[in-house]
């Protein structure tokens, strides 16, 4: 079966509206879209994300799924990107001394579905991940 592309929304919840508004805009560097004193819309690489104030939010994440080796948080979100844009993107957080909760490297070296990956968390205790396929066709593959 398949689909045309389409963009996702999201809908993540945050404790504090500024902050989380200032580390998307300024530390991921996405483009602002609508906004009220509740919500914030943006640009998450052509998708439309949106941080939501919340009451209370969940600030350490618990679970963590082995995978390569690694403790991989669980929830998490985050999108495919070309390998270009990754290793523009993660030398710009880098530099702007991102914690990560996994650093920048490659997963499933030399296997079908070989990928760079990285997992951070936003302000709010959001896991995000983002990651670039060595072959794109092999998103996938199994």
């Amino acid at each position: 079966m398949t689909h045309t592309l389409r963009p996702f929304h999201l809908a993540i919840p945050v404790d504090n509206l500024e902050r989380c508004r200032d580390f998307y805009k300024n530390t991921l560097e996405l483009t602002e879209g609508r906004s009220s004193d509740h919500w914030v819309d943006f640009n998450f690489f052509g998708h439309q994300l949106v941080i939501h104030l919340k009451d209370t939010v969940v600030q350490e994440y618990k679970s963590a799924n082995p995978v390569d080796g690694k403790q991989v948080p669980v929830p998490h979100f985050g999108v495919v990107l070309d390998m270009e844009t990754f290793k523009v993107f993660s030398e710009k957080l880098i530099q702007k001394n991102i914690t990560f909760i996994l650093e920048p490297y490659i997963r499933f070296k030399g296997q079908v579905g070989e990928q760079a990956t990285m997992f951070f968390k936003d302000p709010a205790g959001n896991a995000l991940e983002f990651k670039a396929f060595s072959n794109a066709t092999q998103l996938f593959a199994k």
